[in-house]
């Protein structure tokens, strides 16, 4: 073959392997964008269920619970003390909430295994361990792949519910409208677990992405950068599912005592900058919504319920 042939041949070569290759990743991105968590299913193995009833039994779950007293606090955004306020977060107002207490930390792996069991569930689709478990080093990780369906039927059979978005805020922030549950300072490696993305690009845009168990750390870390009323990792590590239906614009008529979110509507709220979110999510006022079907490795909750008529003593550090 002369020269010229060569040369001319290795040119079509290269032009075929590259469309060849381009043509490979398309269908994998057409496989990834399909992809769906919710038809992965885990079966529980006879062994593995039985290793699942021994670490309920023996392993110390962390589900306390704070008081938040009654009384007011300043909820939502004003751009000129926080310049990344979206418009969903405004007008900032005065709300007054009855006491109640709401979850220390958000709800584990561990905890939910007990619900798991309790109501004949099968396991989570990232317990691929011992015939449906997770791993020991997980027990204390934030439960995701939930969905708010799967998050209200949990606080419900625990005897507590989901906060609203108004009690949510509240325990993050206290009272005085501080942008972060620890005070004015941005939030860092050493305050929260987020900006964990991995690979170039959110998580949200890889949906690949979603069959990996991703950066996230026990609920007990950070004990530094607790809110004012002990919760911890309201911001980071995952985001938080809460009670109300989501509406950006349902500030500008909500009620300013007690408000629990609109009657109706298709995307549920949810709360607290996951692992893989930027410095503009990491602040207590920012709130989003999505399909309440969702179920994602950066979604997970904690539960709440009304305190004790001796706890509700009105108690307000905001100034009349």
């Amino acid at each position: 073959m002369e020269r010229k042939e060569v040369e001319h041949f290795r040119k079509w070569e290269w032009v075929i392997n590259a469309v060849l290759i381009t043509a490979a990743l398309l269908v994998m991105a057409k496989v990834a964008w399909g992809l769906d968590t919710q038809d992965i299913v885990v079966e529980w193995t006879e062994a593995g269920k039985k290793l699942a009833a021994e670490r309920v039994a023996n392993v110390k779950s962390k589900d306390e619970m704070v008081l938040v007293p009654a009384g007011e606090f300043i909820m939502g955004s004003d751009k000129k003390t926080d310049r990344l306020a979206y418009r969903g977060e405004t007008p900032q107002r005065r709300v007054y909430l009855d006491a109640f207490e709401i979850g220390k930390y958000e709800v584990t792996a561990l905890e939910y295994l007990k619900f798991i069991l309790a109501t004949d569930r099968k396991p989570q689709l990232d317990w691929r361990y011992d015939g449906g478990n997770f791993q020991e080093t997980m027990a204390h990780h934030p439960i995701m792949h939930v969905s708010w369906y799967d998050a209200d039927a949990y606080c419900k059979w625990a005897g507590r519910r989901l906060p609203t978005e108004a009690e949510w805020e509240k325990a993050a922030r206290g009272t005085d409208g501080r942008l972060f549950p620890w005070g004015p300072e941005l939030a860092g490696p050493t305050r929260a677990n987020f900006g964990r993305t991995g690979l170039s690009g959110p998580v949200r845009d890889r949906p690949e992405r979603l069959l990996l168990y991703p950066p996230i750390i026990s609920v007990d870390r950070y004990d530094k950068a607790v809110s004012p009323y002990g919760l911890y990792q309201a911001i980071g590590n995952v985001s938080e599912w809460v009670s109300d239906w989501y509406d950006k614009d349902y500030y500008a008529t909500a009620p300013d005592r007690n408000p629990k979110g609109p009657e109706t509507g298709t995307q549920k709220a949810f709360r607290g900058g996951g692992w893989m979110d930027s410095t503009t999510t990491m602040r207590v006022a920012m709130r989003n919504g999505t399909d309440p079907n969702t179920k994602i490795n950066w979604m997970g909750f904690r539960c709440a319920r009304d305190a004790q008529e001796s706890a509700g003593t009105k108690v307000s550090m905001v100034a009349e």
